[in-house]
């Protein structure tokens, strides 16, 4: 799809000016059947100053300063919820994603530029090699030509940028290596069943073992599926992003990774499908995983990959969005995500060397003693950093209740943080785990340990062997088991 045919457009009569589009604006991909190649990720953005993309000649709303804006994720286009309409009637489409699956057509097989105008630029074109003009100002000049995918900028000039570069094919710019490429995903259709297939089906054969086969393909179906090209150069990385982690500096992250990379290979885990998206990615070979959010985040996923029994497993990185990051340290990931630039966090990610994570299996059964006080199920029966009970556990629970339940008042990491010294202090001053020691017992390899009046540190045998510990206490019995390792991938440059 040629990306510049608003560069010209024909006048066409405009229609009155509207609040917004009827169809529906999407800010996350769209993996059903109704897919559509080329659909825009609308976002909102407090970009009130900048000009519509659609120019004057185009915009329904030039004269309302004030009107709302929408900003694509994926090609960093700025226009008003009320010209959105307009812009697809000139037919400026987003950075393709996928294929069709139906085509067979070399062409389409071809990733090629996606020009887009710039009124700002940062950088130097690539053929003078002069830096953009930058006006302090909103200018409504356009100033560059630049491509969505490999982030290439010209000037708007005749001399800098030619028209036969419209068609050249793109390369994916300096993160080749880690982008999945739109040729590799592609749109499966539907599996077409009618009477008179069916009836032909029985008229040829009467095997009812077939006919089942055939259903059971059917119901088996997904609009997407990948086939992956293998190169040792390349190491596609999948990025699973929790909003609700640490400051809530996953939505702006989301967006990051969106415009550096395939949107389809960017996943927001609270619209869900952690699941379904490491099945679809499953046989693409070295392929790497960037956790955005906290240690729970981190667990939530190597959780799923044991579920999926991957082989090999993908190794997984931390971008440390939660609170405490605790995980992320020990790997070299550093404490906290300060705004880096995400081109640096994929570099990293890329070149980060494989190490084995130890993780343990936690089963909790009801003690014989008193069976009638058992406690809820645990939410999850495998952790990765340490177990607790007892007083930080209990802080740790009234933490996470509470920012489910207000996750508006959990922004910012020192806020949370903030929240965890009062609710230990409040803690502390009640005493709620000051008798715990009389009521737990420790037993590993059959030698009991006291835990009164001090911590215990529990060495993690890497032999590979199957070691167990036992937690006993009035009401519960926790047996502690090795599980294999995880794959995990530790930063071998300086920390974020």
């Amino acid at each position: 799809v040629c990306c510049l045919q608003h560069l010209g457009p024909p006048q066409p009569s405009l229609p009155p000016a509207s609040n917004g589009p009827n169809k529906e604006l999407r800010a996350c991909v769209d993996w059903t059947e109704n897919a559509a190649n080329g659909d825009h990720l609308w976002m909102e953005t407090s970009c009130s100053g900048e000009l519509c993309y659609l120019g004057e000649d185009t915009c329904l709303l030039k004269t309302a300063k004030s009107a709302p804006r929408r900003k694509c994720a994926a090609c960093k286009i700025v226009v008003h919820t009320g010209c959105i309409e307009q812009l697809e009637k000139i037919n400026f489409r987003c950075k393709p994603t996928f294929r069709e699956g139906g085509s067979r057509c070399l062409r389409d097989s071809i990733l090629r530029h996606h020009w887009v105008h710039r009124r700002r630029q940062e950088g130097k074109c690539r053929q003078c090699g002069k830096s953009f003009q930058q006006k302090f100002f909103h200018s409504k000049e356009i100033i560059a030509i630049s491509c969505s995918w490999c982030k290439q900028a010209f000037h708007n000039k005749v001399t800098c940028f030619m028209l036969h570069q419209i068609e050249e094919p793109c390369s994916l710019g300096a993160h080749a290596g880690v982008i999945v490429p739109p040729s590799w995903i592609i749109k499966v259709r539907k599996p077409q069943s009618s009477l008179k297939n069916s009836a032909r089906r029985k008229k040829r054969t009467s095997f009812k073992r077939r006919t089942s086969k055939k259903g059971l393909d059917e119901s088996k179906w997904r609009p997407f599926m990948l086939k992956p090209l293998p190169s040792p150069l390349m190491k596609p990385i999948l990025v699973f992003v929790n909003p609700k982690s640490g400051g809530n500096q996953g939505a702006k992250v989301l967006q990051m990774f969106m415009w550096i990379l395939n949107p389809r290979q960017v996943f927001d885990l609270s619209q869900g499908g952690l699941r379904e998206a490491l099945e679809l990615y499953r046989k693409v070979p070295n392929l790497r995983i960037l956790a955005c959010g906290g240690d729970g985040t981190v667990g939530w996923i190597l959780s799923t990959l044991d579920e999926l029994q991957m082989n090999p497993q993908p190794p997984v990185a931390v971008l440390p969005l939660g609170t405490g990051n605790d995980l992320a340290r020990t790997l070299n990931w550093g404490g906290g995500y300060t705004d880096e630039p995400v081109s640096k966090v994929l570099c990293q990610v890329e070149d980060g060397s494989v190490v084995q994570l130890d993780r343990w299996n936690l089963l909790v059964e009801k003690s014989v003693v008193q069976p009638e006080e058992g406690t809820q199920k645990l939410p999850l029966n495998v952790f990765n950093n340490y177990f607790s009970l007892g007083f930080d556990a209990h802080v740790t629970l009234e933490f996470h209740e509470s920012r489910e339940a207000n996750p508006e008042k959990f922004n910012s990491r020192f806020r949370n943080k903030m929240f965890y010294a009062g609710a230990a202090f409040s803690d502390f001053l009640q005493r709620s785990s000051r008798d715990l020691s009389k009521h737990v017992r420790v037993v590993v390899s059959v030698n009991t340990l006291s835990l009164s009046g001090f911590r215990i540190v529990f060495h993690v045998d890497t032999s590979g062997q199957q070691v167990g510990w036992v937690i006993k206490s009035g009401v519960l019995q926790l047996l502690l088991l090795h599980p294999p390792r995880s794959s995990v991938l530790q930063q071998d440059t300086e920390t974020l």
